[in-house]
């Protein structure tokens, strides 16, 4: 059982990272694709040996919705997250995922990479690059 203590220090913890979450999406400089994003989703970056993983939460994003590109050392992900239509009569009790575009740098680590494989599975984007020698 958990501890009023426990409760009120998880909550911080999360408003902590929704404060930073939002920190990262209003102040990036330029004004390219980020800026027009509504929302940054989390990614995982594994790195298995010979792959580099990286697992991006998306929930209720369809595959085709996804743009994944390579651009110099980075994997940028965009695309949307189409709110439900029961939105737009439904009377809101609580909204936490994310609605609208999103933008996604995620830096790759050193190393140089020859083949990328997508997949969606359970709300997450599975994207996997080869290493090469």
């Amino acid at each position: 059982m958990r501890t009023l203590q426990d409760r009120m220090w998880a909550e911080a913890l999360g408003m902590l990272a929704r404060a930073d979450r939002a920190q990262r999406q209003l102040y990036q400089p330029g004004d390219g694709p980020a800026q027009q994003a509504a929302w940054e989703p989390p990614v995982d970056i594994l790195d298995t040996g010979g792959d580099v993983l990286i697992v991006a939460a998306l929930p209720g994003v369809a595959r085709e919705d996804v743009k994944v590109t390579l651009d110099g050392a980075d994997v940028v992900l965009t695309g949307a997250r189409v709110p439900p239509a029961a939105l737009r009569t439904a009377d809101i009790h609580r909204m936490e995922l994310p609605q609208g575009r999103f933008h996604r740098r995620v830096p790759l680590p050193p190393g140089r990479y020859d083949q990328v494989s997508l997949e969606m599975q359970a709300g997450c984007l599975y994207v996997a690059l080869r290493k090469t020698p």
